[in-house]
């Protein structure tokens, strides 16, 4: 399989989604990003005249590093979480073991590179098991998409062996409240941490995030990137969102999701509807025949995730966002399924 793309490793869920819609197919958060934050980017169009400036680029470095308390040599800003994916076959790694099911984009990216690579597929309820001794690069993500699951830091780092590198991919790790299991604060030689910021502070159409690992892990990462990788308004969104005030307010906002994912569970349950435990800002559902339910779903304008496209997750299952809406979409599944 990694000498070609498996076509569905390229779906993702903004596909679903027609203007309209009632959007539980994609992760971002509703209503787009907070008032402040646009008024911090729109004070930068005028700068869009010149290249991204060096000061620029520090100060974003600085934010991040002292978000996470490293030191700035271990940062490589992103232009969004999948950049890091993308750069992996700079690592050059002999063979990659992908955790699935999870997000697809590692595997897309090694294929096209001729990287070899297995699927280490998990059984409900998706605990880590053993990996080949023979990988020298591991991706898990952590939440798990589309899974939620969100796995123990030891369980992570007990995948570690001499020469191995363990790529966790904390795309929504901000979204769980105090960010338990994450690795990002932590500096080891072989572990390489992924950011987005893209998902909680709805910046998905500007492409923000960024890698934490060691200095040399980095940059063999970034080893054949192009010169200014990342424009003007990234570079302050970076340093906007990794403000502080920015951190408070994101970690408000998760347990006021944490909250509403509780409510949600509770009437998806209560409607008959088979949940799979988790606790990032979506969830994964268990239904019979869900390319029909997502059809007829889609008939009454609501998107969701299909799930088929992920390696483990062949038939039967669904994903969706956790939205404010949703008792009208516990509704219309209960319609759907009868």
């Amino acid at each position: 399989m990694a000498d070609e793309v498996r076509q569905a490793a390229r779906y993702h869920g903004d596909e679903a989604v027609a203007p309209g819609m009632l959007d539980f197919a994609v992760n971002v958060r509703a209503g787009g990003p907070p008032p402040w934050l646009v008024e911090r980017l729109a004070s930068r169009l005028t700068d869009l005249g010149r290249y991204p400036r060096a000061t620029d680029m520090r100060r974003a470095v600085d934010a991040v590093a002292a978000r996470h308390g490293r030191p700035r040599d271990e940062v490589l800003l992103l232009a969004g979480g999948a950049e890091g994916f993308a750069l992996l076959p700079n690592l050059q790694p002999r063979l990659a073991a992908l955790i699935a099911p999870s997000f697809t984009e590692p595997e897309a990216v090694l294929a096209a590179a001729g990287v070899p690579f297995t699927h280490v597929v998990l059984d409900p309820p998706f605990a880590l098991g053993t990996v080949p001794d023979d990988a020298d690069l591991v991706v898990v993500g952590n939440p798990t998409n589309p899974t939620s699951v969100l796995h123990p830091a030891d369980a992570i780092l007990g995948l570690r062996r001499p020469g191995r590198i363990i790529v966790v991919d904390e795309a929504f790790a901000d979204a769980v409240p105090g960010e338990p299991e994450s690795l990002a604060g932590r500096s080891l030689p072989d572990v390489l941490v992924l950011r987005s910021l893209t998902k909680t502070w709805s910046l998905a159409g500007l492409r923000v995030g960024y890698a934490l690992g060691a200095p040399d892990v980095l940059a063999r990462l970034s080893s054949r990137r192009a010169h200014w990788p990342l424009g003007t308004l990234q570079l302050e969104a970076v340093t906007a969102c990794c403000a502080p005030a920015a951190v408070a307010e994101a970690d408000a906002g998760a347990v006021r999701l944490a909250q509403m994912r509780s409510e949600m569970v509770h009437g998806l349950c209560a409607a008959g509807i088979d949940v799979l435990d988790g606790r990032a800002p979506f969830v994964l559902l268990r239904v019979a025949d869900a390319e029909l339910v997502r059809k007829h779903l889609d008939e009454k304008g609501i998107a969701v995730r299909r799930c088929d496209t992920f390696v483990g997750l062949e038939s039967g299952y669904l994903r969706v966002a956790v939205r404010p809406e949703w008792p009208r979409l516990v509704r219309e599944l209960q319609e759907v399924l009868g």
